[in-house]
């Protein structure tokens, strides 16, 4: 699955336009490699995503094309979040 499509289906990020603009500004990385909107993601992939101050490291449970807002979240799992300094920009 793509990585673009991933985040919004488990909505880790709301929209799919939204979650390309980080990708393609560099800001995620699947099991510490750069990726790219259109990277493949699969079970068991380790995701850092940053947002603005924030660091926020996801692991892939299942993929699915489509889910209730309910269960989006068994879709991965949060493995930590840490608040980054004001040099890390």
């Amino acid at each position: 699955m793509r990585l673009d499509k991933f985040l919004k289906v488990s909505r880790l990020i709301k929209r799919r336009t939204l979650a390309k603009e980080v990708a393609d500004k560099g800001r995620i990385l699947i099991n510490g490699q750069q990726a790219k909107a259109s990277s493949n993601v699969k079970v068991g992939d380790e995701l850092e995503i940053r947002f603005g101050q924030k660091l926020v490291t996801a692991k892939i449970n299942e993929l699915q094309e489509s889910t209730k807002k309910e269960d989006a979240a068994s879709m991965y799992t949060i493995v930590k979040e840490e608040r980054l300094s004001e040099e890390a920009e």
